[in-house]
């Protein structure tokens, strides 16, 4: 017999899984991007190239705090309304 799950809860450890799969394909892939960097520069002869890697990282970046955000600092639109619903109901 199944216990019944708390929804609230549920959907809090969705977004939180949510976020570490997130986490994970960003490091992947930018540690993919700066070896691409690394090999191409050192194909340059070490020539400075502009470390480019570093506006994909910065982009996706943003996104990642916002997605940590929502996952662990309850800043989703629900709990927010939530909030400005109890501050407007005390007056």
């Amino acid at each position: 017999m199944e216990t019944p799950r708390n929804e609230q809860v549920w959907r809090k450890a969705k977004r939180r899984a949510a976020f570490k799969m997130h986490l994970r394909s960003y490091l992947i892939i930018n540690t993919g991007l700066w070896l691409i960097y690394a090999i191409t520069n050192f194909a340059t002869f070490g020539n400075d190239v502009f470390p480019w890697p570093v506006f994909p990282m910065l982009g996706w970046g943003i996104g990642l705090a916002m997605h940590y955000f929502t996952a662990y600092r309850n800043l989703d639109e629900q709990t927010i309304a939530q909030k400005e619903y109890e501050k407007l109901m005390r007056g």
